[in-house]
Parts: structure tokens; C-alpha cells; sequence
């Protein structure tokens, strides 16, 4: 039952099933085990970002093609619902329609940049999509009476999904059952569905045709198999995964704005998601995006208790002060990839095998 609801691709190493059961209990269970609204907006967050970079790994590590343009996929499903919700008003159908329209309109972006750049070689490739997300956002900043510019827009959801709905007035183990909670299993269920639907499309046969393209396309070429279109529909996919995300943060946010969606720093903390937690298997996209979002939210914390119990040390407290928390952000990414060059899924299927 477990191999077949994961496509076949089971972890293969006991310490990394241990550390994916943490990992999805913790998600499954977060507004009971760790409650406060600093935590639930946490593990979202987690959620959200697992399908983001699970769908750029499907890009990269399974397809071998290098994109800058996966935060403007993902900025386009953010914004299609914001507009959805904004101009509809907070309904339903409007969270439907915005999500679809934000997912065709990223595939058809990604269909357009595919069939027109996919032909040149990788490092042109990334350039043009940086050059298109780089345009895109300063559209988007631009087109203020749409998008409200750089102040982003703000919006209404079904008052089911917010915290002034309760389904129940007593409590469960400390914990209000109300909108907030069913807003946050929504993302959870959703993100949950997506990863597997991704794991299935790279374990199908057009998965696997996708490595032999990315280990060697002329061979694959040679065989028989359009390149250009595998590579167009790896895309294509990846987008929509991309924009699908994004509306899920939208809905969970209530808010969408180029410093949320579509800023470079999103697009270099996705890079360093996948190769923290393993290019070339999802299962990567699920501990890079949960250690680096940990780090993110309490390295800061960590570090101000580190800097208090060491200020009799001048040299060491000044080294651990809170305001240094991203020099050593920086030094534990380096250190992963040091000690983790295949990522930390890589590291652990090899010293299983």
C-alpha cells in the first residue's frame, strides 16, 4: 500500500523514512503539537514551499534544465487568485477560477518560453528566463491599478477560512477549532496531494525518459525522443506545480506582493532548498525546504539564547549575536555542501546501499 501510494519510489534508507515520518507528522499534527500562531504560519509555510521546490526540482534535477523564472510561476498563481478574490469578491468559485487562471497562464508562459528558448544551450536558457522574471516583476510593480504595485494587494477569503469562523466553540486539546486551523489543513491536504502527483509523473515513463534526457540528450534524440517537447513539458508542469503553490499561499496570506511572489532572494532560497536537501528526488524537496525554513524562522532565537548564556565570553557572544544569524546561515549551507555534496537524500540512500 505505501509503495504504491508513493509511485514505487520508497525511501530506501530507514533513517530517511524515519526522518520523513517526523517531518509529515509534524506538518499533520502542528496546530496541536506546536501550538501559537508563529509555528502554524511556520509549518505553511514548510507545506508551501515543499510543493515549490519539489516542482523545481522536476525542472532541474529531473530534466537538467536551469530556470530563474520559477518565482514569476510562482507569482502568477499567488496573483490570479488575489485578483480572483479581489474583483469577485471572497467566494468559492473565485478561489477556483483565480487558481485555474493562475495555473493556465503560467503554463502557457512556460509553454511559450519552452518552445522558443529550449533550442539554445543551458546557460542561455537561464539567462532568457531571468531576463523574462525580471521583466515580469517590474511589470507587476508597474501595473499598480491591478496589482496594487509594490504595496502588493490585499483581500478577503470565504469567512469559513479565517479565524473569525468556529466550527466548534470548545476547544480541542488547547486548541480552537476554527478557520485559521481548516485554512492551514487546507494547505496542508492540498501541498500533500500535489507532492504525490509529482512523484507520480517522475516515476511514470515520461519521468524516466525525462533522466535519460537530462544524462544524455543526444542519445536520446538519437533513439527516437523529441527533446524539445520532453523538455517543453517538464516546463510546462513544473509552472503549474509552481503557480499552484503560489495560490495556496495566497489563500493562506490573505496578501500578494512582489517581495512575497516573485523576489530574487525566493528564487535563490529554492536553489539552495535543492541542493541542501538532493537534486534528482522529491524526497529532497521535503527536508531541504523544512531545514531551511527552520533555520530561517529560529536560527535568529537560537542564536540571541547562545549570545545571553555566553556574554561573559565578549569575543564568542559577539560572534553568536542575533544580528549575525545569516553568516551562519551561510556557513550551515556550506558545511551541508561540504559534507552533503549529492544533498542530505543522496547522503543517505548512498550510505544505505
Amino acid at each position: 500500500m505505501r509503495a504504491k501510494l508513493l509511485s514505487g519510489d520508497t525511501p530506501r534508507s530507514s533513517l530517511l523514512t524515519a526522518l520523513l515520518l517526523l517531518v509529515l507528522i509534524s506538518l499533520a499534527f502542528a496546530p496541536f503539537l506546536f501550538p501559537g500562531t508563529k509555528s502554524l504560519e511556520t509549518a505553511a509555510r514548510i507545506s508551501i514551499f515543499i510543493v515549490l521546490v519539489a516542482s523545481y526540482d522536476l525542472l532541474l534535477g529531473y530534466a537538467g534544465i536551469v530556470s530563474f523564472a520559477h518565482t514569476m510561476f510562482f507569482g502568477i498563481g499567488a496573483y490570479g487568485t488575489a485578483l480572483a478574490l479581489s474583483t469577485t469578491g471572497p467566494s468559492y468559485w473565485s478561489l477556483i477560477w483565480g487558481t485555474a487562471a493562475g495555473a493556465l497562464v503560467a503554463a502557457l508562459f512556460a509553454l511559450a518560453i519552452g518552445l522558443f528558448s529550449l533550442r539554445v544551450k543551458a546557460i542561455f536558457f537561464a539567462m532568457v528566463t531571468l531576463a523574462v522574471a525580471s521583466a515580469f516583476a517590474v511589470l507587476i510593480s508597474q501595473m499598480s491599478w491591478l496589482t496594487g504595485g509594490e504595496d502588493g494587494l490585499n483581500y478577503k477569503i470565504p469567512r469559513e477560512l479565517t479565524p473569525a469562523f468556529k466550527l466548534i466553540k470548545a476547544k480541542v486539546f488547547g486548541v480552537s477549532i476554527n478557520g485559521k486551523l481548516l485554512a492551514y489543513y487546507l494547505v496542508f491536504f492540498a501541498s500533500a496531494i500535489l507532492f504525490l502527483v509529482m512523484l507520480r509523473i517522475v516515476n511514470s515513463p515520461f519521468g524516466r525518459t525525462l533522466k535519460a534526457v537530462r544524462d544524455n540528450a543526444f542519445r536520446a534524440e538519437a533513439i527516437g525522443y523529441r527533446v524539445v517537447w520532453y523538455r517543453t513539458a517538464a516546463t510546462v508542469l513544473s509552472a503549474v506545480m509552481a503557480a499552484l503553490a503560489g495560490s495556496l499561499l495566497a489563500i493562506w496570506l490573505r496578501y500578494t506582493g512582489p517581495a512575497t511572489t516573485l523576489s530574487m532572494e525566493i528564487m535563490i532560497d529554492i536553489l539552495l532548498m535543492v541542493v541542501i536537501g538532493g537534486m534528482g528526488t522529491l524526497y529532497g524537496a521535503v527536508l531541504g525546504a523544512t531545514l531551511f525554513i527552520l533555520a530561517q524562522t529560529y536560527l535568529q532565537n537560537l542564536m540571541g539564547v547562545a549570545a545571553e548564556a555566553t556574554s561573559a565570553v565578549p569575543f564568542l557572544s559577539t560572534l553568536v549575536a542575533p544580528e549575525r544569524w545569516l553568516l551562519w546561515l551561510g556557513v550551515l549551507f556550506i558545511l551541508s555542501v561540504y559534507f552533503f555534496p549529492t544533498g542530505i537524500v543522496g547522503r543517505l540512500r548512498a550510505g544505505r546501499a
